[in-house]
C-alpha cells in the first residue's frame, strides 16, 4: 500500500525541478508509504512521478517505486494490492518474462506491456489506483479499482495536469491554484461526504471506481470504464446461481474463503479488526480457518453505555481463539483527535465513526502493517436499516394511502429525543434498536417518501435543501447517477443496496477506512469486496440476503458454522460515538464558537439561520441534529485549517 502522485505540463521545466516539485508532492503523503520514496520525470516529455511505499510484498529494492517495465517502455506509480498476483506472474512467465523480482507492481507493469491496460486490468483481483506513463506513445493512464477501495484525485488547470492519493500532494505544485466549488460544498452538506466524481476544489475530481482515465500532453482526456458494478449487479439478478439453498451457500463459502485466503499474503505481520458484529466475526473466522497460528484481532471499546462492542468482540476472539488486543478509549482521548480529522481527509467530511476508525487503526498499527476488516457487507448482504424499509415501503404503499403514511410520518418526525429513546427502552434487549432517536428520524423520512429513490434520497440528506445554506450554489448531485443505474435492477431492497455500493460505499466509507488507517501507515484489506465475492453477492436470491427481516442471512448461515449463534444476535450497533451527548455536553463550548452567527458569517460560505436554528433545538433536546450539525462543525473546522476563508462575493465574481 503506498501514496503515488504527479503531474504532465505542456510546458516542460528542467529535469532537476520537475524532480524536486514531484518529491516534494510525494513527501506530502509521506505517511501513506513511510518505507521508501522515489520520483522518476523524464523533462521533454513535461511528465514526472511521485512515490511513497508502504512495503508489504517483496520488501527489497526490487519492489521500488516509480518502476520500468524490461524494455523500458512503461513506468508506473503503483498504489494497491493484487492478490491474485502469483498466477498473473506464472502467465508472464509460460510467455517468456523474466521477472526481477516477486513483487506484485512487477506483474502489474510487465502485464499491461503484454496485454494492454484494460485487459490487465481486468485479470487483477485486488484493490489499486495507478498511473501509468507510456514513453512510446506519450501518453498518461490512471486507474482505479472496481469498488472504489483506493483514492485517485486529479485535477486540470490550463496546460498543467495533476493527479494523487491525497488532495494534499497537489497543493504542493507551484503552479496549483486551488479555488472551493461551491456547488460540491452544496452536496457535501446534504451527504456528509463530497460525492465522485466531484472534489471540494473547482477543477479537481475524484476518479470514478472501475475506470480509467487517459490524457496526452496535448490535454485530450477520456475517462471510460473496464468493470461496471450495475452491469455486475444486473447480470446476477439475471442469472442466480443454480441449485438449493445448501448448493447457494456453498458456492458463496467458497468464494470467500478464496478472497480471504489471497488477502492474507503478506511478508509483514497481519491483523484484522473485530467488532463481534457479522462482517467482521466473519472475516475473522475464515482467516483463524487459514492460518496454522491465532490471528491478531484488534478491538476499540467505549465507556459509553449502547457504544461498546469491545465486550462481544471479545467473546467472539476467545471462541476463535485469536490473539486478541483491545482498548477501552474515554470519550476526551476520542475527542481529542477531532482537530486533526481535516488534516487526514483534506476535503470537509462528517462521518464521525472516523473517529473510532482511527483509532483502531493505531491500535493495530502497533502490532501489524496489514489488517483485513469486514467492510462492504451491509451492501452486498442487505445490513443496513434502510434495506429493510425499503421491503416494507411497498407493503405500506399497497396498505396506507399516501397522505396517512405522511400523516404517520409527521407524527413521528415531530417527537422529542426523549420520548424516542424511552420507547425504545421498553423494548426486550434483543430488539432494542442502537440510536433510536436517528432510527425514528429514518423511518418517520421512509414513511413520507413516494418511492424507492425518494426513500433513498430522505434517509441519506443530512441537509434536505443544502441550496439554503449555500447562497449561489447550483448542488452537483451526486446520487443522481448512482440512483439512475439502481433503478435498472429489479427489487425495492436491491435498488437501494445498489444505490449505497455506488455512493455510499466509496465516497463514505472506504474513503473514511483508507484515510484513517494510511495516516498511520497501516493497510486495510476488505475482502467482502473482492469483486469476485461481489458477483457472488449479486447471484444469490434476494431471501438470502434479507429474510424475514433478519439482514445477511446468508453470512450468517455461514459464520455459525464456526461461531455460536448465540455471540452474534444483537441488535445491529455500527462503529460510532456518542455524538449527540457530546454536543450537548462536552463539546457544546466548541461547537458554539463555531455554530455562532458571527462565525459563519466570518467564514462567508454558509447561511447561519438555519443551522442556527438546528443547534438550538438540537441543545435543548428537542431534535436530534448531531449528525448534520456535525456537517457544519467538519466544514468549519476544515476551512480554518485550509485558511480558506474566501468570502461570498469574491468567491462568486471568481466563478
Amino acid at each position: 500500500m503506498c501514496g503515488i502522485t504527479g503531474f504532465l505540463e505542456a510546458r516542460p521545466r528542467p529535469l532537476a525541478a520537475q524532480e524536486a516539485i514531484a518529491a516534494a508532492m510525494a513527501a506530502a503523503i509521506a505517511h501513506r508509504g513511510p518505507d521508501d520514496s522515489g520520483v522518476w520525470a523524464e523533462a521533454e516529455a513535461g511528465i514526472a512521478l511521485g512515490h511513497r511505499r508502504l512495503a508489504i510484498i517483496d520488501l527489497s529494492p526490487a519492489g521500488h517505486q516509480p518502476m520500468l517495465t524490461a524494455d523500458g517502455r512503461y513506468v508506473v506509480s503503483f498504489n494497491g494490492e493484487i492478490y491474485n498476483y502469483p498466477e498473473l506472474a506464472a502467465r508472464l512467465r509460460q510467455e517468456g518474462a523474466a521477472l526481477r523480482g516477486h513483487s506484485d507492481t512487477e506483474v502489474l507493469i510487465e502485464g499491461i506491456a503484454r496485454w494492454g491496460v484494460a485487459e490487465t486490468l481486468r485479470h487483477c483481483e485486488g484493490m489499486f489506483a495507478l498511473a501509468l506513463w507510456d514513453r512510446q506513445a506519450r501518453r498518461l493512464t490512471l486507474a482505479r479499482d472496481r469498488l472504489g477501495i483506493k483514492p485517485l484525485y486529479w485535477s486540470r488547470q490550463g496546460g498543467l495536469f495533476l493527479f494523487a492519493s491525497e488532495l494534499k500532494a497537489l497543493h504542493r505544485h507551484p503552479d496549483w491554484r486551488p479555488a472551493i466549488d461551491r456547488d460540491a460544498l452544496a452536496a457535501y452538506l446534504r451527504l456528509g461526504y463530497v460525492p465522485a466524481p466531484a472534489a471540494i476544489y473547482r477543477d479537481t475530481h475524484k476518479l470514478p471506481p472501475g475506470t480509467m482515465l487517459t490524457v496526452t500532453r496535448q490535454g485530450v482526456a477520456e475517462i471510460a470504464a473496464y468493470w461496471r458494478l450495475a452491469e455486475v449487479a444486473q447480470a446476477g439478478i439475471a442469472a442466480p446461481e443454480s441449485g438449493g439453498e445448501a448448493k447457494q451457500l456453498a458456492a458463496l463459502d467458497g468464494v470467500l474463503r478464496r478472497a480471504v485466503r489471497n488477502e492474507m499474503v503478506s511478508d509483514v505481520p497481519l491483523g484484522a479488526f473485530l467488532s463481534g458484529g457479522v462482517d467482521s466475526s466473519l472475516v475473522v473466522a475464515l482467516m483463524q480457518a487459514e492460518s496454522a497460528r491465532p490471528v491478531r484481532s484488534f478491538t476499540i471499546g467505549f465507556a459509553a453505555a449502547g457504544y461498546d462492542e469491545a465486550q462481544h468482540a471479545k467473546r467472539v476472539a476467545a471462541h476463535l481463539g485469536t490473539e486478541h488486543t483491545e482498548l477501552y478509549v474515554d470519550d476526551e482521548t476520542a475527542r481529542r483527535l477531532i482537530p486533526h480529522l481535516p488534516v487526514w481527509y483534506d476535503e470537509p467530511f462528517a462521518d464521525s465513526s472516523q473517529i473510532p476508525t482511527r483509532l483502531i487503526s493505531e491500535l493495530a498499527r502497533r502490532q501489524v502493517t496489514v489488517a483485513l476488516s469486514g467492510d462492504g457487507g451491509d451492501e452486498l448482504f442487505a445490513g443496513y436499516e434502510r434495506h429493510r424499509m425499503a421491503a416494507r415501503l411497498g407493503r405500506w404503499q399497497a396498505l396506507l394511502p399516501g397522505g396517512l403514511r405522511r400523516a404517520a410520518g409527521g407524527m413521528l418526525a415531530a417527537l422529542p429525543p426523549a420520548a424516542v429513546s424511552g420507547a425504545a427502552a421498553l423494548l426486550p434487549e434483543r430488539l432494542r434498536p442502537s440510536l433510536p432517536e436517528q432510527k425514528a428520524q429514518k423511518l418517520a423520512a421512509a414513511l413520507g417518501a413516494a418511492d424507492g429513490a425518494a426513500l433513498y434520497r430522505s434517509i441519506v440528506s443530512l441537509w434536505p435543501e443544502p441550496g439554503r445554506l449555500v447562497p449561489g450554489a447550483a448542488e452537483a448531485d451526486g446520487l443522481a447517477e448512482g440512483l439512475a443505474a439502481a433503478a435498472a435492477v429489479a427489487g425495492p431492497v436491491e435498488r437501494m443496496m445498489l444505490a449505497d455500493a455506488l455512493t455510499y460505499l466509496p465516497d463514505d466509507i472506504l474513503t473514511k477506512v483508507d484515510r484513517a488507517s494510511m495516516s498511520v501507515g497501516l493497510e486495510v484489506r476488505v475482502p467482502l469486496l473482492n469483486h469476485r465475492v461481489v458477483e457472488a453477492a449479486w447471484r444469490l436470491p434476494p431471501d438470502l440476503k434479507l429474510r424475514h427481516g433478519t439482514s445477511k442471512w446468508a453470512l450468517r448461515q455461514i459464520l455459525y458454522r464456526h461461531v455460536p449463534k448465540a455471540l452474534i444476535e444483537r441488535p445491529k450497533h455500527g462503529f460510532s460515538v456518542p455524538l449527540a451527548a457530546w454536543l450537548r455536553g462536552p463539546l457544546r463550548g466548541w461547537a458554539e464558537d463555531l455554530l455562532s452567527p458571527a462565525t459563519l458569517k466570518g467564514t462567508g460560505w454558509l447561511e447561519p439561520a438555519p443551522i442556527v436554528a438546528r443547534w438550538r433545538e438540537h441543545c435543548a433536546g428537542r431534535k436530534d441534529w448531531s449528525q448534520s450539525l456535525w456537517a457544519v462543525l467538519m466544514l468549519e473546522t476544515w476551512l480554518a485549517q485550509q485558511g480558506a476563508q474566501q468570502a461570498p462575493a469574491a468567491a462568486a465574481s471568481a466563478r
